[in-house]
């Protein structure tokens, strides 16, 4: 029996789980899941996991690790991201989480998050020697990186992650002028160091990686007549797409976003305060062109794992 490895994701809005199986040379996929569970809902902006929420984490968890028995898993590594990190009863939860759903769970900074997520781009597309933004929204944080094949130059986790976004600003349907100026001045606040560091480094493209991004991409291809195949690690998406994906999105209501084909929905909540955000990043800095990555936290830290064993 090979050696098999499962790595669960507890994001602020949703719970991914992948195993895999070590071979001589590196790590092949054998099962992905994904769970909306809302983590962060109704507590994100008070730092506090609410105990409905806690309900929903014990039974994607309960969940993921009947799968992991049934896949003879040797290793479990279950890390937490921004809700758990700035909750003020983490310590609680994560003691529960393993009680309940026999789950232990690691809490990472956004730093370490951040260079997790590069590194799981990175592994799954060829950046080359120009310098590249990856931009990856959670539900509690996003994390900007700047980089190209060889290294990091810059990297921070900001904690404006969509859920964050949402519960603050996103309070009509469809979102109001008023709202989106109300978030453009909290961006304006908040990014400072992003743009600065835009400017020194200059990159050229925008990767963004997974969740909104998957999201947009799959809108795009079918608005486009473009067959993506489920398992692609780069999905297709261009900057006038976006643009003409957000001008739809400012304009419905949940219900009839719902309705655009390629809309899921655990985005549909989220997904216009996070297009606001990409939007906003689009007009302080002009990039060549947009990639989408369906490699992020997971796929990073199993090439930390694979790094460790070499």
């Amino acid at each position: 029996m090979l050696d098999r490895v499962a790595i669960i994701d507890l994001g602020t809005n949703t719970f991914h789980l992948l195993i895999a199986e070590q071979t001589e040379e590196q790590y092949k996929f054998i099962y992905r899941e994904r769970l909306a569970v809302r983590l962060g809902q109704r507590g994100i902006n008070q730092g506090i996991i609410q105990p409905d929420a806690i309900d929903r984490a014990i039974r994607a968890l309960s969940s993921f690790k009947t799968t992991i028995d049934q896949h003879d898993v040797i290793k479990v590594f279950a890390f937490g991201t921004s809700a758990l990190r700035n909750a003020k009863n983490v310590e609680e939860v994560v003691s529960i989480f393993k009680d309940k759903a026999g789950i232990e769970v690691t809490i990472i900074s956004g730093d370490r998050e951040a260079e997790l997520i590069f590194m799981g781009v990175r592994s799954g597309l060829a950046l080359g020697k120009d310098y590249s933004l990856v931009m990856d929204i959670g539900g509690g944080s996003v994390e900007f990186i700047i980089g190209n094949d060889d290294k990091i130059v810059w990297k921070q986790s900001f904690e404006i992650g969509a859920q964050r976004l949402l519960e603050m600003f996103h309070r009509t349907d469809p979102i109001e002028a008023s709202e989106i100026d109300e978030l453009t001045q909290y961006f304006i606040q908040q990014l400072t160091p992003l743009l600065a560091a835009l400017g020194k480094w200059q990159p050229d493209t925008l990767i963004g990686s997974s969740g909104t991004f998957d999201t947009l991409s799959d809108i795009y291809c079918i608005e486009h007549g473009i067959n993506k195949k489920e398992e692609s690690i780069e999905t297709p998406l261009t900057i006038n797409g976006f643009y003409e994906i957000l001008e739809e999105l400012l304009v419905k209501n949940r219900e009839e976003r719902l309705m655009m084909p390629g809309m899921i929905e655990m985005r549909v909540d989220m997904i216009v305060v996070a297009s606001c955000l990409i939007n906003y990043l689009l007009q302080q800095y002009t990039f060549k062109k947009i990639r989408v990555s369906t490699y992020a936290l997971k796929e990073g830290i199993l090439y930390s794992l694979k790094n460790k064993s070499q």
